[in-house]
C-alpha cells in the first residue's frame, strides 16, 4: 500500500521519521535512568525494542527503528516514497495512522511514568499489595465513595474500617500468612472486605468461580487446601451439596447473610458462624501486617480451565496486581476522585478483580458493582449512578448492540471502557451508538508472561507489547506449530495469522499452576535456538505491524464461550460419566453474530438413540457445569475418529459444526430458556443462524 496519506517528499517524511527517533530514544534514555524495564516501559508507552539493558540506548538508523517497530523500511526514488506492504488485511496499522498517535503519547507520559515506577519495583523488601492500596486510598480521599451497589454507599473510611476487622479477626483465628481463604461471594460488598481483608495479614484469597457446582466445584477447592471459607448466603446450596468431599474444617466455616451485613447482619443456618456479629467487636485500626507483605506473595488464586483437566489454579501474586494497578491506573485509564466505573464482571477473573479495581484504586474512584450483568438495565444503571467508565468482555458488549436502539444511548458520561473480547465486526459501531471515546482492551492470560493493552487506542486490536513474543505458523488440522526443516518454529509474515507464544525469561517468567506437570505442558522448548523456552499461550493471533496484534481465536482443547474459557476435556470427563454415554468429544463451534463458540459434543450411546434420555442428560450436566461450559449441540456419532497417537480429530468436526449439510449423523440441540435437547431441523438451524435465538 502506498503512503499517499502523507503527500509529501522524502525530506518531509525524513524530518518526521528523525523527530519521532528522537522522542523515542530520549524517553527510552529516561526509562532506562529510572531504573524501568525497558520492556514493561514500552508496553505501556511505545512500540520500540523488546528487551531489557542497563546500557545507554545507541542511536539507531531508520532502518533499525523500523525494523524494531515491525515494519517494512520505505523505498525512495525519484522524490516518492512507498512503503512494502506485505499485509492486505484492513485493519493492519499504517505510518501515518501510527504517528497520529504519538502527540496522545507524549501528553499521558506523567501518568505513564509514575504507573511503571509503581507497578515494576524490583524491591522485594518493599511493602505493595491491594491492602496497602485501600489504606492509600482512604488516607487520599477518606470521604469520598469507594462503593456502590443498590442502595449500599461506602465510603473509603467506611470500607478500610470494615476490612480492618475482618482482617483482625481472621488472625484471631490463627490464620497466618501464607494460609488460603476460600471466598465463595457473588458480586457484592462483602466480597471485596473480604478480598482486602485477606490482602492485609498476606492470606491468600481462593476465589471460586460462583457458576461452579459437583465434582467441578469440590476439585476447584480442595485444590488449594483452604483453612477456612467465607459463604455467602447465595451460595450455600451448591456449597453443602458437596460439604462432605471439601477438606475445610467443620469449624472453619463463616457465613454472610444476603444483605447488607454492616447494617444486618442476619442469621446463619447451622453448622455456621456468622461472620458479621463475629467481627463487631474488632479494632478498625490499620494493621502492620499490611507493611509486610512483598511483590512475590501470593494475593490471590484465579481460577482458569486452562487446555485439559479439571480447572487450574493460578497464582496471582502482589506484584502483578500492582503492575495492573500501576499500568492500567496511572498509564492507561488514568481515573480520578470524581470517576465512577460500573463493573458487572465477576470479580472472580482477573479482569474485573485486578484491571478494574486497580484501576479505580489508583484514581481514588468509585466502584459501582453491578450483583449481575443486566443489558435491558445497564445503560439505565450507568445514567443513574453517573459512571464515567465501565470493565467488559465482548459478550457483555454483543448483548447491548442486540438491544433495541434507544434515543438515550448517547446520554452518558461514559468516556472509556476497559477489557478483553470487543470483537473488531462491532468495534467501531459500539463506539458510535454509545459515544465511548477510549477503548483500552487488553490480552492477557492469569497464568500467562505475556500482555498486550491498547495503549494508543487503535482499532480493532488487543493493542501492544514490546515483551518478547512471537507469533508463529500452525497447522489447525495437527493442531500443532508448523517446523522449517530444522524443526524450529516459523514466524507468521506481517498480517499473518498464527499462534501467540511468550518468550520465558528472568523478566518475563512463566509462573505456571499449582501443578508442576500441567506447568511443563504448555512450554515450548527450542523453539529458534537450543535452550530457548516459550509459554504456549493457546491463541491466534494476527500481527498489525508496530508491536501490536488481534485476537483471532482460541485453539485446542479450550474454547471462550459466554466470556468464559471453557476446558473440553473438563466437560467431556462430566459427559462420559453419564450413564449409556461410552465416550464423548467436546468442541467448540461458531454460531453467526455472536462471540466466542459455543460448546458442542459428540457423543457415542451404548443404547440405541431412541432409548436415550436427553432430558435427563441436561438436567445431570446443569448439575455438574457451570452454565456456559454445557454443550449447546449433541452429535451423535457411531465411532470416534482418532489419530495415529489417538488422540481425537477435532479439527473436521469443528468445522462441520452443527450444519446438517455437512454430515450425515443426528444433531440436537438445546435451545434458550429449554430443559431438554430436542432433535436440530433444517428450519432450527436457520433460525439459529439467523438471531431468532439469542445465544
Amino acid at each position: 500500500m502506498y503512503i499517499k496519506l502523507l503527500k509529501s517528499k522524502y525530506g518531509l517524511y525524513n524530518r518526521m521519521l528523525q523527530d519521532f527517533q528522537g522522542f523515542y530514544l530520549n524517553f527510552r534514555g529516561f526509562m532506562l535512568r529510572l531504573s524501568v524495564p525497558v520492556s514493561l516501559a514500552l508496553m505501556l508507552c511505545s512500540c520500540g525494542g523488546g528487551g531489557s539493558s542497563t546500557q545507554q540506548p545507541k542511536q539507531l538508523t531508520d532502518e533499525e527503528i523500523l525494523e524494531n517497530l515491525n515494519i517494512s523500511a520505505p523505498i525512495s526514488y525519484n522524490n516518492k516514497i512507498e512503503m512494502v506492504d506485505q499485509m492486505k488485511h484492513s485493519d493492519v496499522i499504517s505510518w501515518p495512522e501510527f504517528l497520529g498517535k504519538v502527540p496522545s503519547l507524549i501528553g499521558g507520559l506523567p501518568g505513564l511514568i509514575k504507573g511503571l515506577k509503581v507497578g515494576s519495583s524490583k524491591d522485594k523488601t518493599r511493602p505493595v499489595g491491594i491492602g496497602l492500596c485501600v489504606e492509600q486510598a482512604q488516607q487520599k480521599n477518606p470521604h469520598g465513595l469507594a462503593f456502590i451497589q443498590g442502595d449500599t454507599r461506602l465510603t473509603y473510611t467506611e470500607f478500610n474500617d470494615w476490612a480492618n476487622r475482618l482482617a483482625h479477626f481472621l488472625l484471631s483465628t490463627g490464620l497466618k500468612k501464607g494460609d488460603t481463604v476460600a471466598l465463595m461471594i457473588e458480586n457484592r460488598a462483602e466480597l471485596m472486605v473480604s478480598v482486602t481483608a485477606c490482602a492485609k495479614i498476606g492470606v491468600v484469597a481462593a476465589m471460586i468461580n460462583t457458576s461452579l457446582r459437583g465434582k467441578v466445584l469440590t476439585h476447584s477447592i480442595n485444590l488449594v487446601k483452604p483453612k477456612a471459607v467465607i459463604l455467602g448466603d447465595e451460595l450455600l446450596a451448591p456449597y453443602e451439596e458437596v460439604s462432605d468431599a471439601l477438606v475445610i474444617p467443620k469449624d472453619c466455616r463463616y457465613f454472610l447473610a444476603d444483605t447488607h451485613t454492616l447494617q444486618d447482619s442476619g442469621t446463619a443456618p447451622d453448622g455456621w458462624k456468622n461472620l458479621a456479629t463475629l467481627i463487631e467487636s474488632q479494632s478498625s485500626e490499620n494493621l502492620i501486617n499490611s507493611q509486610q507483605v512483598y511483590v512475590d506473595d501470593p494475593c490471590f488464586y484465579i481460577y482458569t480451565s486452562g487446555t485439559t483437566g479439571m480447572p487450574k489454579a493460578v497464582v496471582f501474586n502482589h506484584g502483578r496486581f500492582m503492575k495492573a494497578y500501576g499500568g492500567f491506573g496511572y498509564g492507561g485509564l488514568r481515573l480520578n476522585a470524581g470517576d465512577r466505573m460500573y463493573v458487572t464482571l465477576p470479580f472472580y477473573h482477573a479482569t474485573a478483580m485486578a484491571v478494574c479495581w486497580g484501576s479505580i484504586l489508583a484514581g481514588n474512584a468509585t466502584l459501582i458493582m453491578g450483583r449481575k450483568f443486566s443489558a435491558s438495565k445497564f445503560w439505565q444503571e450507568v445514567r443513574e449512578y453517573n459512571a464515567t467508565a465501565f470493565g467488559y468482555v465482548g459478550e457483555l458488549c454483543r448483548y447491548l448492540m442486540d438491544q433495541p436502539v434507544d434515543p438515550k444511548d448517547l446520554q452518558n458520561n461514559v468516556r472509556a471502557m476497559v477489557g478483553n473480547g470487543l470483537r473488531p465486526s462491532i468495534w467501531k459501531d459500539f463506539k458510535t451508538r454509545f459515544g465511548v471515546e477510549k477503548v483500552l482492551e487488553l490480552y492477557a492470560s492469569s497464568e500467562g508472561n505475556i500482555a498486550f493493552t491498547n495503549i494508543l487506542n487503535f482499532e480493532n486490536t488487543v493493542g501492544l507489547s514490546p515483551l518478547p513474543y512471537a507469533i508463529v505458523k500452525y497447522d489447525k488440522e495437527q493442531e500443532a506449530p508448523i517446523t522449517d526443516a530444522k524443526g524450529r518454529l516459523i514466524r507468521v509474515a506481517k498480517g499473518g495469522v498464527g499462534l501467540l507464544i511468550g518468550e520465558i525469561t528472568d523478566k518475563t517468567p512463566f509462573h505456571g499452576y499449582t501443578d508442576s506437570s500441567n506447568t511443563e505442558k504448555s512450554i515450548l522448548r527450542n523453539a529458534f535456538k537450543d535452550g530457548d523456552a516459550w509459554f504456549d499461550t493457546g491463541d491466534l493471533m494476527r500481527d498489525m505491524g508496530f508491536k501490536h496484534a488481534q485476537f483471532v481465536d482460541r485453539l485446542g482443547d479450550t474454547f471462550r464461550w459466554k466470556g468464559e474459557n471453557v476446558s473440553t476435556t473438563e466437560v467431556e470427563f462430566i459427559v462420559d460419566a453419564v450413564d449409556k454415554i461410552s465416550e464423548s468429544i467436546v468442541y467448540g463451534v461458531e454460531i453467526p453474530n455472536t462471540n466466542g463458540r459455543a460448546g458442542m459434543a459428540s457423543i457415542r450411546l451404548d443404547c440405541e438413540e431412541s432409548e436415550f434420555d436427553f432430558k435427563s442428560l441436561l438436567s445431570k450436566l446443569k448439575g455438574e457445569l457451570p452454565n456456559y461450559a454445557i454443550p449447546v449441540f449433541l452429535r451423535i456419532s457411531d465411532e470416534v475418529d482418532t489419530t495415529g497417537t489417538f488422540k481425537h480429530k477435532k479439527a473436521p468436526l469443528k468445522e462441520k459444526g452443527f450444519d446438517l449439510s455437512k454430515q450425515q449423523a443426528p444433531i440436537y440441540v438445546w435451545l434458550p430458556k429449554t430443559d431438554e435437547y430436542v432433535p436440530l431441523c433444517k428450519t432450527t438451524q436457520s433460525k439459529i443462524e439467523e438471531g431468532f435465538y439469542q445465544y
